[in-house]
């Protein structure tokens, strides 16, 4: 940023915070000083953004510029007269960090690692923001059938190295205990994981003993 720009952007942030902060002192909006944080948390991400803007060289300034404006829609979420937003407001928190990672695999496709860490902070912000609305079985099954979208969407989507075709083998494990596991929520039976894993075991073992034919 040039000098002008700086004094602009920190001036505004100033007179914004000030106004803020009267408003809550008068009583006219409470918790408005509250809000100075999510500003300031907000102006911080949007520099990290910018930096990245004017020079894509810089990719990793997207992974703190997502976490604080996730952080910063956290803090003026819970400002709000919302009732209880804890659980929500954790998962807003680990969704804004993944949507960084992910925006680093948009912006550069042979950096494909970045979706593995996206999808487990996204499905964990997922998992967080259920909270107590759910039963542990039915939350587990969520938890792993994100992480099963996240390996199986590494297999199909392009990447500078081509397709990452062995995803496949955890997207189809986890998928499985993810299915196993809501299944196991819906009807009770405490089986089924158990038979689940049994069976992708003895899959696998076949796989690796069995020569192919043609092989």
């Amino acid at each position: 940023m040039k000098r002008w720009d700086l004094r602009l952007v920190f001036g505004a942030i100033l007179v914004l915070s000030g106004v803020l902060f009267l408003l809550d002192n008068l009583g006219v909006l409470k918790g408005a000083g509250d809000l100075f944080w999510a500003v300031l948390f907000a102006a911080a991400g949007g520099a990290f953004l910018y930096r990245f803007a004017t020079d894509r060289v810089h990719w990793w300034a997207l992974i703190p510029g997502f976490t604080l404006l996730g952080l910063a829609a956290v803090i003026a979420l819970e400002t709000l007269p919302l009732g209880d937003t804890g659980a929500i407001s954790g998962g807003l928190f680990l969704a804004a960090i993944g949507a960084g990672f992910w925006a680093i695999y948009l912006t550069r496709r042979d950096f494909w690692w970045a979706l593995i860490p996206g999808g487990v902070l996204v499905t964990l912000g997922a998992v967080a923001a259920l909270g107590d609305k759910v039963n542990g079985e039915a939350v587990g099954g969520i938890f792993f059938l994100g992480l099963a979208a996240t390996f199986g969407g590494l297999c199909f989507l392009p990447t500078a190295q081509g397709r990452q075709t062995w995803a496949a083998i955890p997207a189809g494990i986890l998928g499985v205990m993810g299915v196993a596991l809501l299944a196991g929520a819906a009807v009770g039976l405490s089986y089924i994981l158990p038979a689940a894993l049994i069976l992708v075991g003895l899959y696998l073992l076949w796989r690796a003993l069995v020569p192919r034919t043609g092989a």
